[in-house]
């Protein structure tokens, strides 16, 4: 293929670019579609397998999950197949990266139930007609292997190649423990690309390593090795950590429209824009220029593609009153979960931690300055403590005239 052939393939794939960090192997000045993902798209004559793995590990999925699911129903669009692998045998270990510790293993039957509630979640997002979407379990192939088999699978890889993957080779720096069970687990997620005949498989920028073992045993069994397509992770909705639910800085998919949207409206200023490539379709070089209005854009446009365009537009109405002042309205503002939140606790470090304030400094000066109320009470005391959530569940947490919570247990 001519090099301004390529270039035209290029451009025609921006579905694929958007919002990649990066594509494995990748020569992009490459015809050969062993090296160049484009090339391989352009040149094959039937619909590639695009594998994504999740295990269920929880029972609930937040935006910083759906980036991946985004981009394999773009695939999905494309005329690929999406195979979406549920790792329910793996959910059993749990994935290492990034840990560091070891996981509590699951049952079986906790895996079982979260499975569902993924599937269930992300119903919104892929298209589950069957021609699209083959839906799998790992248990199928890993749980018949015998002990010759995963022996020969063992021998594929060595220990230092093991401890060299990230969050081992800190753990085992810091001499806290690795058990062998954990180095099975790349091994496992590689061996369900060969199970797969995966051409394709995505994942977040954490992956690379289990990716790339997935290559190597295609390699070993003789099959064509995949490409590895990785995603960014998302900064959380503080604007600091990568979102998660133990942070309490995510945006749920079972989150209401209401808690949603009024969780994007927020998004900080320097994350709209990641925000709009990674959550949304919209062109970026079109929209708004007003930050606030960038916000509520983001925030309508994501709501919608969970909840639909009337729940989402009513979550606006409702959001904008609060914005406006009317404490009555406080209701409807966005629920912060107190599970995170180690008791007894001071009421200036909640403030802090629902994102009413910056900092717990400045949390103590809005209590001095008579801004802080509780359930439209003023609040006085600096340092007031409360023993359990059973204290506060329910009520509505406010500074100033326009920052509201609902604090729930």
């Amino acid at each position: 293929m001519a090099s301004d052939s390529i270039q035209t393939v290029t451009q025609s794939l921006s579905w694929l670019y958007r919002g990649t960090s990066e594509i494995f192997p990748n020569q992009p000045n490459s015809a050969d579609p062993n090296e160049n993902l484009a090339a391989r798209i352009e040149k094959t004559d039937r619909p590639l397998r695009i594998k994504f793995g999740i295990d269920p590990t929880g029972a609930e999925i937040h935006l910083g999950h759906s980036i991946v699911i985004r981009k394999l129903r773009a695939f999905q669009d494309a005329g690929h197949k999406a195979i979406l692998l549920i790792g329910d045998f793996t959910a059993r270990i749990g994935d290492p990266s990034g840990k560091s510790e070891a996981r509590k293993q699951l049952t079986a039957e906790q895996v079982k139930a979260n499975a569902q509630t993924y599937l269930d979640q992300v119903r919104p997002i892929l298209d589950f007609s069957p021609e699209k979407l083959e839906i799998r379990y790992n248990s199928e192939w890993l749980s018949g292997l015998d002990l010759a088999q995963i022996l020969e699978i063992l021998a594929t890889t060595t220990v230092g190649q093991m401890l060299a993957k990230e969050g081992f080779a800190e753990r085992y720096a810091k001499e806290n423990p690795i058990y062998i069970h954990e180095f099975l687990y790349p091994l496992m997620q590689g061996y369900d690309s060969v199970a797969l005949e995966a051409d394709v498989e995505l994942g977040g920028t954490d992956q690379k390593f289990n990716l790339a073992i997935g290559r190597d045993l295609q390699r070993h069994f003789g099959q064509p090795p995949q490409f590895g397509l990785l995603l960014p992770i998302l900064v959380g909705t503080d604007g600091v950590q990568k979102m998660s639910k133990s942070l309490g800085n995510y945006v749920g998919l079972l989150d209401s429209a209401q808690d949603m949207y009024n969780k994007l409206q927020k998004t900080p200023d320097h994350l709209v824009e990641q925000y709009f490539e990674l959550l949304t379709d919209l062109p970026l070089d079109q929209l708004p220029e007003k930050a606030r209005d960038r916000q509520e854009l983001l925030a309508l446009e994501v709501t919608t593609q969970y909840h639909g365009k009337e729940a989402a537009l009513t979550a606006q109405q409702a959001a904008r009153a609060v914005a406006g002042g009317r404490p009555e309205d406080a209701a409807n503002a966005v629920a912060f979960s107190l599970a995170s939140i180690q008791f007894p606790a001071k009421l200036f470090y909640i403030l802090n931690a629902a994102g009413l304030c910056s900092s717990s400094s400045e949390a103590r000066r809005q209590i001095q300055g008579g801004a802080v109320r509780l359930d439209g009470e003023p609040v006085k005391a600096v340092d007031r403590t409360f023993e359990s959530a059973d204290e506060l569940e329910g009520k509505v947490l406010q500074v100033g005239k326009r920052k509201f919570v609902r604090l729930v247990a």
